[in-house]
């Protein structure tokens, strides 16, 4: 029967022991965000096809093979979000957030959903945090929200992540660094992957995602935009890198980086690792000034990033031995009315923000102190009645096996002084 039903390949299961570093991940998110004068925004899962496929682009990978479209009677196509900022996009202009100053720095964390091969630190069903700012055009707004993503994998303690960097040019440069990649592509039609040529005519920037050794030996030699930079996208890369040097992040220029969207503008980033193998892009982002106004909304400058959960929990897990769950106190209680006294006494406790436990069940002393063994309980407190006929109960400390009388009344306190 255990086998019976199994988890949708490529949905995981979060199980309570890993659970624990999920929430670290997400607190430190919510810490440093607000820190810097993020809000949070949650936005639906589901939306309309037609928003992805205009904002992340129809030739990309995720619109032609990896959505998760379908329609409901006469309505739809939807779409399971396979990326959070088209979404946020969608709430900035449907409520006009650009009307309230305070809505100028976005996050949002929660599930995202792309049909692709599983694999390590990949999955159908992922989840990202995200961080999004509106209406600041110049370089400064890019240096702070990278400073932003370096502080928060620095407070994660993030083993080997590595900022690689560069721009995507604007409207005004980017057409003939196109065409020109385009002639380059095409010379070498026959060397390249059968998605590389498709790609070399519809969107020649995808070229560039390919992974195949081939491919990217032929792409080393490719024109890139710095070489074809307009004055006023060098200024902004210029104001970007001078702001992460004196912040002291370090990074890497990378000519051939492109972002998976088609949205991007200027700035492009990804935090790259080695620990991970092929999967090695641990999130990224960049500019996007023209979305907004694409999307039906006011002229607004934007930029932000993902980083993948996943992946980060990979990571986190070859550079953190793995805590037990730990319990701070087991109540061992026998008799109905050393239960009723227990029950207080962990309403009690809780009350103090102490975590403990009361037995559920009828069971032995032996029995319960097993128990609270395996839940890596600190403390166990035993209450018999007896013990209740006294007034007092036995504290044990479970890692050196050293036995105090306690009164019932002092508990807490003691507890709270002994944590």
């Amino acid at each position: 029967m255990a086998d019976k039903y199994r988890s949708i390949r490529g949905m995981a299961d979060i199980l309570p022991g890993e659970a624990k570093l999920w929430q670290r991940v997400e607190a430190a998110a919510r810490r440093v965000f607000e820190l810097y004068g993020f809000r949070e925004i949650r936005v639906p899962l589901l939306e309309p096809t037609e928003l992805f496929a205009r904002s992340i682009g129809e030739t990309t990978d995720i619109v032609e093979k990896e959505m998760y479209t379908f329609s409901v009677g006469t309505s739809g196509p939807y779409t399971l979000r396979p990326e959070a900022t088209a979404g946020v996009v969608r709430s900035y202009i449907q409520h006009r957030l650009h009307l309230d100053p305070a809505a100028r720095k976005l996050y949002t964390l929660g599930p995202m959903f792309r049909h692709e091969r599983p694999q390590k630190g990949r999955y159908r069903q992922f989840h990202q945090v995200n961080a999004e700012m509106f209406g600041y055009p110049g370089p400064r707004a890019d240096g702070e929200l990278i400073v932003m993503l370096m502080s928060l994998l620095g407070e994660l303690e993030v083993p080997d992540a590595r900022l690689h960097l560069n721009t995507l040019g604007c409207p005004e440069c980017r057409p003939d660094f196109k065409e020109e990649l385009a002639r380059f592509l095409k010379a070498r039609a026959k060397e390249l992957c059968k998605d590389c040529r498709r790609r070399a005519k519809s969107n020649p920037l995808r070229v560039f995602d390919c992974k195949k050794e081939t491919c990217q030996a032929i792409l080393k030699g490719a024109p890139t935009v710095l070489d074809m930079m307009c004055p006023g996208c060098r200024d902004h890369f210029e104001g970007v890198k001078s702001i992460l040097e004196k912040a002291g992040i370090g990074y890497r220029l990378d000519p051939y980086l492109v972002r998976g969207l088609d949205y991007y503008t200027r700035t492009a980033f990804e935090v790259k690792t080695d620990m991970l193998g092929a999967q090695d892009a641990l999130g990224g982002g960049g500019r996007y000034d023209l979305l907004v106004k694409e999307l039906g909304g006011p002229s607004t400058p934007a930029v932000g990033f993902a980083l993948g959960v996943e992946r980060l929990i990979l990571l986190l897990k070859k550079a953190v031995k793995e805590e037990a769950p730990g319990l701070s106190v087991y109540l061992a209680l026998l008799g109905d009315d050393a239960w009723d006294a227990g029950f207080e006494l962990a309403r009690g406790l809780r009350r103090e923000g102490i975590d403990c436990e009361v037995p559920l069940d009828a069971r032995s002393l032996k029995s319960q102190l097993r128990y609270a063994d395996k839940l890596g309980a600190r403390y166990v407190f035993i209450l018999g009645e007896e013990e209740l006929s006294r007034g007092a109960g036995t504290l044990k400390e479970m890692a050196t096996g050293l036995q105090e009388d306690v009164r019932v009344e002092d508990l807490v306190d003691f507890i709270k002084k002994r944590l």
